[in-house]
């Protein structure tokens, strides 16, 4: 671990940021137009000391898991969040595969969207970034590990999961999850991380079996769903899905389908957080 480097490096990534960048108001009585370290602090989801600690070299060696978070609360560059896992003394996240970190544009996105629910997925389904309306309407699900950190892996296992969507509904989600899933299988053919998850995902669930037997084939753009939120009810949400080149990641952006809902969701955003139990809220609409 290079600790006078990685400081060094914080500190000039935090002062090259604009406050609005990030979604933050650049008010007149600013001295510094860079972010201050209370603001990375709360972005990155740490304490204001260990951000202290970590620009004036005297922290012990950050975990990739907060590695990842600073990447994003700073807007980093795939190069640049590269170069600050080597300097903290880990391998950085491969450049394919379940361990990505969301595209630094990607998260930008998420920004400028504001009261837009938005989050950035990978192309198995992991929620990657969310911004804080697509916290508010399906909870946090950036966090969960293991097989759980994946929509469909949930979906399949977790009765708790499907409770976000009416039943009747039950049936459609689960075949587009399914079908973007052999969508997925075949750009990523032989890779043991798909094929391992598949094979849980059979042995687990006989509902799984049967839709994956059927060899359905899609990948999801556009749908509507109904999100049923325990504290505004039901919203009708229109669900877009743009992809990156590589067809890596994905943004998804869902926004209200009739009036009733954007009153709701409206609500929702004064309202504030739910106190959701960490992944136990459902899947985001897609």
């Amino acid at each position: 671990m290079q600790r006078d480097q990685l400081a060094d490096f914080l500190r000039h990534r935090r002062e090259g940021i604009r406050p609005a960048e990030v979604g933050i108001p650049d008010g007149p009585r600013r001295r510094t137009t860079g972010l201050r370290r209370e603001e990375v602090a709360m972005l990155a989801g740490m304490s204001v000391d260990y951000v202290v600690r970590l620009e004036q070299g005297r922290s012990s060696q950050p975990s990739t898991q907060l590695l990842g978070a600073l990447a994003r609360a700073l807007r980093l560059s795939d190069d640049e969040r590269d170069h600050l896992f080597h300097l903290a003394g880990h391998r950085p996240p491969p450049a394919d595969g379940v361990a990505r970190l969301a595209r630094a544009g990607l998260v930008r996105m998420l920004d400028l969207l504001g009261d837009t629910p938005a989050l950035v997925l990978s192309d198995l389904g992991e929620v990657l970034a969310q911004n804080r309306a697509a916290v508010l309407l399906t909870g946090d699900h950036t966090g969960l590990s293991g097989d759980r950190r994946y929509i469909v892996h949930r979906w399949f296992t977790d009765p708790a999961a499907r409770a976000v969507h009416p039943p009747e509904e039950h049936e459609h989600q689960a075949r587009q999850l399914v079908a973007d899933l052999r969508a997925a299988a075949g750009r990523r053919s032989g890779d043991p991380v798909v094929a391992g998850l598949v094979d849980r995902l059979q042995a687990a669930s006989a509902d799984f079996r049967r839709l994956w037997a059927e060899h359905e084939v899609a990948v999801r753009r556009a749908d509507r769903k109904t999100v049923l939120h325990p504290r505004v009810g039901r919203l009708l949400m229109d669900c877009e899905t743009l992809m990156t080149p590589d067809r890596g990641q994905q943004l998804l952006v869902l926004t209200p389908a009739d009036a009733e809902a954007r009153e709701r969701l409206d609500l929702l955003l004064v309202l504030g957080v739910e106190e959701f139990p960490t992944g136990t809220t459902g899947p985001p609409a897609r």
